[in-house]
């Protein structure tokens, strides 16, 4: 019988539960789990001085292309387990590694590939962990592509999401949509039976069309305010749906220059912070330094952190996507004032896992659970991160 390890406490003034935050106690770790809070260490056990800290669940970065010079698009299972290793160490423990809208074929060579990647780890692998894969597209609108290539977008099929799902072992989690698609409420009702959360974007969708798909299923907006159609009094689009749609998430990447601080705090009003999910959305070039990459089949440029589409003439396009971290997103939604520390470290752990049907295994420090979880200073820095209570970070 294998003898069991030694008990660490982590001591700190601020422990973020899912009900909120503990004033003063200690989170023990045994057997890279979580033990229940207590308000004393047993005598003579190792203890984890944290008092002035933050303890918060580990990220979860729910719709994320890649990191540190590597893309899901890729197909290389390596990739994947390279990239996770860095996320870790910038303090995403769970993620879903997020396709993007290219042809059929290599949907579902992704989808393979994320499913070898999570077979391949042994119990020492100290990346993020593989919860889901996020489909974003190829079932939205060419008015809205952004970065997605218009050539391979279609109406929503589940005859082809049948078929990226055996490929990844049942590994997806989540489908994107532009609702004024052909087939979509009859789309988002079956992912609904089958378990699988929707998301509404890179859309021209009215209003009533993103409501009727929210009707039909739907429960989240994908990269809120970009790449959708925006809010007017007459003709509210498909960020005043957001908006009005009680019951639903919406993704914001809150890197100061895809969404306005401004506009981050009216989304967060209209919803409340408990329907507000911080995402990456980043690329290949996060951890990177400025340069040329590739996204898919287009290339882009990472100058002054920012990723943008290169058009034929050379020069900056459209923005590609972010270079951001979800521990900057915290801090970021704390500095602007949109949220208190607590609510900010739950937009980025404990939402996007409930918004992406994976809060059974991630998210939130809970007994029982894996002990993945991020030290903060009162400022917001990221100083560790422990997957499974091993320091990666």
């Amino acid at each position: 019988m294998a003898q069991e390890q030694e008990t660490l406490y982590v001591k700190s003034g601020h422990i973020v539960l899912p009900g909120g935050v503990v004033a003063s106690g200690y989170l023990p770790v045994a057997d890279g789990v979580f033990r229940p809070v207590t308000q004393e260490a047993k005598a003579g056990a190792r203890v984890l001085d944290r008092s002035d800290r933050w303890i918060a669940p580990g990220f979860v970065d729910t719709h994320v292309h890649g990191f540190a010079g590597h893309d899901v698009m890729d197909c290389d299972p390596e990739g994947i387990n390279a990239a996770s290793l860095e996320l870790a160490r910038h303090g995403t423990t769970s993620w879903t590694p997020t396709t993007l809208t290219q042809s059929a074929d290599e949907i579902e060579r992704a989808c393979a590939s994320v499913h070898e990647a999570a077979d391949s780890r042994d119990e020492d692998f100290l990346g993020a962990r593989i919860e889901g894969i996020f489909l974003e597209g190829p079932f939205f609108t060419c008015e809205h592509a952004g970065a997605q290539n218009p050539d391979h977008m279609c109406d929503p099929s589940v005859e082809l999401f049948r078929r990226w799902q055996e490929a990844a072992h049942g590994l997806i989690c989540r489908s994107s949509i532009a609702p004024e698609r052909e087939g979509s409420a009859e789309y988002c009702a079956r992912m609904r039976e089958m378990g699988v959360a929707v998301a509404l974007g890179h859309s021209s969708a009215s209003f009533e069309e993103g409501m009727a798909a929210v009707a039909a299923g739907a429960n989240s907006f994908v990269h809120a305010y970009n790449a959708m159609s925006g809010l007017a009094h007459r003709a509210p689009g498909l960020v005043g749906c957001a908006m009005a749609a009680g019951d639903t998430f919406a993704e914001l990447i809150c890197d100061g220059m895809h969404v306005h601080p401004g506009a981050v705090r009216a989304l967060t009003n209209a919803k409340g912070w408990r329907h507000i999910s911080l995402v990456s959305d980043c690329l290949r070039c996060g951890g990177m330094p400025d340069g040329d990459y590739m996204l898919g089949d287009f290339p882009i440029r990472l100058a002054e952190g920012i990723a943008r589409l290169l058009r034929e003439d050379g020069g900056a396009g459209n923005i590609a996507g972010s270079v951001l971290t979800l521990a900057a997103a915290v801090k970021n939604v704390v500095d602007w004032g949109v949220a208190s520390p607590d609510q900010a470290m739950r937009m980025a752990s404990e939402i996007p896992a409930r918004m992406s049907g994976i809060d059974d295994c991630c998210g939130s420090i809970l007994a029982g659970r894996c002990a993945d979880f991020n030290v903060l200073s009162p400022s917001m820095e990221l100083e560790e991160t422990y997957l499974g209570g091993v320091l990666v970070r």
